[in-house]
């Protein structure tokens, strides 16, 4: 019941005063716009992602490969066994495999299934935020068979202390059901020496500000629950440390979700007061990239794609918010999600 009551409440006073600012104030058909092909092409990649053979010790590359060297990609670059970095200020619209894929500024990426995260390992950063969506089991996924589905157990085999510098935040999407929340909090967290600091929620309402479920629903809820927890590689941390990382908890985040399946919301900027300035993002079980992030997934480059985007020539540069590639189109994300999101 105190959940429902800070959803309830604190949904209200925030799509109150988005309406009061001219947003959620939006036809009930403009979710019905036409998506780009769910495919787009990807699906053969991600396969051959997980059908790759391990790779020897003796064959990954010490260092990142740059993504585009000398003005243009670099040829028969790989993406499963070394992380690729793209270190231009602009964004870059570039060939892979056959697909045409945008790609943010200061981004790094690894595309490989879940045994082969080596590269990753080996990868020379240490990382104060740590963002995962894990792909979690449940009869829906299993039905739908939209995406390969991971037992919670097998989350303990990511090496996330190796991933961590001290004090790094570590956030975890978690569906709602109940044993997922609380494998969470009680077995996974606690394995890997990070402490339960906050609970946030997610809350998905239409662009009438109207919940997308019923709140009292018993199938599905209007909102996901994000657990947020802080890294420390020996004992807990002392009163002093507790004030430094001390986090707002039951903080509501209220958006519009994307019509695509289970994209979540960028955290980025929701996140930014609770990390260092400069700090190095991570993002696990990734489905795009994001501006200054890492990330890592087997569909990494899943909403990169192309379709996903709408291009324009070069020199229409008056939206500075858009991606610029070097001699060619820059773009500006496409019927993903809207660009707002309300914080409480």
């Amino acid at each position: 019941m105190q959940v429902r009551s800070v959803i309830l409440e604190g949904t209200k006073s925030l799509v109150a005063s988005a309406q009061s600012r001219g947003y959620l104030n939006g036809d009930a058909d403009a979710e019905k716009e036409a998506l780009p092909a769910p495919e787009c092409g990807l699906a053969a990649l991600c396969e051959m992602a997980k059908e790759l053979p391990p790779v020897d010790d003796e064959e990954l590359k010490e260092h990142p490969q740059l993504l585009i060297t000398d003005g243009s990609c670099t040829p028969n670059i790989d993406l499963f066994t070394q992380v690729t970095e793209h270190n231009s200020d602009c964004g870059a619209v570039v060939p892979l495999m056959g697909q045409e894929y945008v790609i943010p500024p200061h981004t790094a990426f690894l595309l490989s299934d879940f045994t082969r995260m080596k590269p990753l390992i080996d990868y020379e950063k240490k990382f104060d935020l740590i963002v995962m969506d894990p792909p979690w089991e449940n009869k829906s996924v299993k039905r739908s068979r939209r995406y390969g589905s991971l037992p919670s157990s097998q989350l303990k085999r990511l090496p996330i202390p190796q991933f961590t510098s001290p004090n790094c935040l570590v956030v975890t999407w978690v569906t709602n059901r109940p044993s997922h929340l609380r494998f969470v909090c009680d077995e996974l967290y606690p394995y890997w020496n990070v402490q339960v600091v906050a609970k946030w929620f997610w809350v998905k309402v239409t662009t009438l500000g109207q919940f997308v479920f019923p709140l009292d629903s018993q199938h599905k809820k209007p909102y996901e629950t994000l657990v947020l927890g802080r890294y420390h590689p020996s004992a807990p941390p002392s009163t002093s440390e507790m004030k430094e990382v001390l986090l707002e908890d039951s903080r509501l985040i209220v958006s519009v979700p994307s019509a695509l399946h289970s994209h979540k919301p960028s955290l980025s900027e929701v996140l930014k007061p609770y990390i260092r300035p400069g700090a190095e993002c991570l993002e696990l079980f990734a489905r795009s990239l994001q501006p200054g992030w890492t990330s890592w997934g087997n569909e990494v480059l899943k909403f990169q794609h192309s379709s996903y985007f709408t291009l324009t020539p070069a020199d229409d540069s008056a939206d500075t918010s858009k991606e610029e590639a070097p001699d060619g189109p820059s773009a500006a994300p496409a019927r993903s999600s809207p660009p707002h999101h309300y914080v409480n």
